[in-house]
């Protein structure tokens, strides 16, 4: 202990160094010990791997008949949605191949009931548009909706028009045309 105390002494930076000594040789011993072990564990552990299996060999298929259709045609998948969506179309179906009548091709709304008639007991009504006056029976079509008229009052035309759903599907819609009344009319 005395030896201490004098190298405490003398200086610490060399007591420091003495001890730092005595430590390392302790500390050889152990690390070689650790690095024989794994050595000898390293050479008698062997790793297993089991042998990967063979890959599935792909063999493409060729489209050599140019008489067949190509499955990957953007042509056959539109035709058919388009053979989906008639076969699946509810509600009243609209004939496109009916000649269109001259009324059909105005709106609506600038169709005005401005008189009635009757003719051999059938009724007619008289609807204005562009300063033209033309006579329609039941069974004609006005508008723009395939609306066909389906009654004639003295006050009104009952008009069931065809028009498309938010789904797509036609729907039948009633609409109606009232008598116009003249400033003459109401004196």
């Amino acid at each position: 202990m005395t030896w201490l105390k004098t190298l405490g002494r003398t200086g610490s930076l060399a007591g420091s160094l003495v001890l730092l000594l005595m430590l390392s040789a302790c500390g050889d011993a152990s690390v070689n010990e650790v690095r024989q072990w794994m050595e000898t564990t390293k050479a008698e552990v062997r790793p297993q791997v089991q042998p990967l299996s063979e890959p599935k060999k792909f063999i493409p298929f060729g489209y050599v008949n140019k008489s067949e259709v190509d499955p990957f045609n953007s042509n056959k998948l539109l035709g058919a949605i388009a053979r989906l969506k008639e076969s699946t179309k509810k509600g009243p179906v609209v004939d496109e191949n009916r000649v269109r009548e001259y009324l059909e091709s105005y709106p609506l709304d600038t169709l005005k009931m401005v008189g009635f008639l009757e003719k051999k007991g059938v009724f007619v009504a008289l609807i204005q548009v562009d300063k033209n006056v033309y006579q329609v029976k039941v069974g004609n079509y006005v508008g723009q909706n395939h609306g066909k008229i389906t009654k004639i009052t003295e006050s009104e035309v009952s008009i069931s028009e065809i028009v498309q759903d938010a789904t797509g599907d036609n729907v039948e819609h009633e609409a109606k045309l009232e008598l116009q009344e003249t400033k003459n009319d109401r004196k």
